[in-house]
């Protein structure tokens, strides 16, 4: 019978690095987008104690009300349709008190922890697989109508990345991925015109430099600005004279590039790239075929959400609102991140080394 809460066992390598683009993640936004504090801090202590509240609890407990969870997800998801914050005319966030909490981001972890346990109970077969993707839908829909295309990547990625670890017969998987390619004319159907436009001009942003290619070519001038060391804490220029837009959220490495150079950079990408080593070894360590589907999709979400972010800030993907984990500012991604790290490190068998 597993028990509800264990001895509390913390991967210091891993949480070292959480501390450390905490850190950096507080020196650049005060500095760039001084206006979110001190209420950001809420954010952040609050995210420190889900991590440590998952942590603390067994993965076979939550398991057991991964069913629960998946319904709970439902209904949050339909919250904002009922009393959401209209934003830029997206429905994303519940305000609570002070704080805007978007359930998109929060179910996210939720969501994973349901379809690995599902998707490892019985045998994984072709009906089952349908019936997953069947119950995955109703998120998704509900997470695209927000509408948050940044999010349902992220989501879907997610849920791409259990499916993968759950012993799914090659034959089927090539058959899903045939699937979405065949699906994808569809898919481009489906894009709302501004994101269209995000992708042709990411082909050509010359093309429309002060309308949709716009922010691209100002995030690409930011990183090359900063050179090794950076121009210097509130010396911006892109990111002080607000030329770069979203600056705080979906443009933060070219902020740090500019402002802390290649050294912020770099400090920034080691940080991010020892949580994923943390994360293969926990992946290789996990206590169950759910736990392991479990870490496999978070992996997958965190290591592709860095890439595009970083991509799209370098000018090498097309703009899509993605944040940077731990540093981007945003309240709902920060928990997010930081519940699902702390059920990570919660599936492990007792000794990681």
């Amino acid at each position: 019978m597993p028990e509800i809460s264990k001895k509390v066992s913390i991967d210091y390598i891993l949480f070292i690095s959480i501390s450390l683009l905490f850190l950096l993640s507080v020196i650049v936004l005060r500095s760039i987008a001084p206006s979110i504090f001190p209420l950001y801090y809420l954010y952040f202590v609050l995210s420190i104690l889900v991590f440590f509240l998952f942590l603390a609890i067994d993965f076979e407990i939550i398991s057991l009300f991964s069913t629960h969870i998946y319904w709970g997800s439902i209904i949050l998801l339909l919250l904002p349709l009922l009393i959401g914050q209209v934003t830029r005319g997206a429905v994303r966030w519940i305000p609570i008190g002070p704080l805007s909490i978007q359930p998109a981001e929060i179910v996210r972890p939720f969501l994973l922890v349901f379809f690995a346990n599902y998707l490892t109970e019985k045998s994984l077969d072709i009906k089952r697989l349908a019936k997953a993707l069947f119950l995955f839908a109703l998120p998704l829909f509900l997470i695209v109508i927000a509408p948050s295309f940044g999010v349902a990547v992220l989501t879907t990625l997610g849920f791409i990345g259990v499916v993968l670890a759950s012993g799914l017969n090659r034959k089927y998987l090539l058959t899903s991925i045939a699937i979405v390619f065949i699906a994808m004319p569809l898919g481009w159907k489906l894009l709302a015109p501004y994101q269209r436009s995000r992708v042709f001009s990411f082909l050509n942003p010359s093309a429309d430099p002060l309308g949709a290619g716009y922010n691209s070519i100002q995030s690409m001038v930011s990183v090359g600005s900063g050179m090794l060391a950076g121009r210097g804490l509130g010396k911006g220029v892109q990111t002080q004279l607000a030329f770069l837009p979203e600056k705080h959220t979906d443009f933060i490495f070219a902020a740090v590039s500019e402002e802390l150079g290649f050294i912020g950079a770099t400090i920034v990408i080691l940080g991010l790239f020892v949580i994923f080593w943390r994360l293969i070894i926990i992946i290789e360590s996990a206590r169950s075929f759910a736990a392991r589907a479990f870490v496999s999709g978070l992996f997958l979400t965190l290591f592709i959400e860095t890439l595009i972010h970083i991509g799209m800030n370098l000018g090498l993907l097309p703009i899509t609102g993605v944040p940077l984990p731990l540093v981007s500012a945003g309240g709902s991604s920060l928990l997010a991140t930081m519940i699902g790290l702390g059920i990570a490190l919660g599936s492990q068998k007792p000794s990681v080394a």
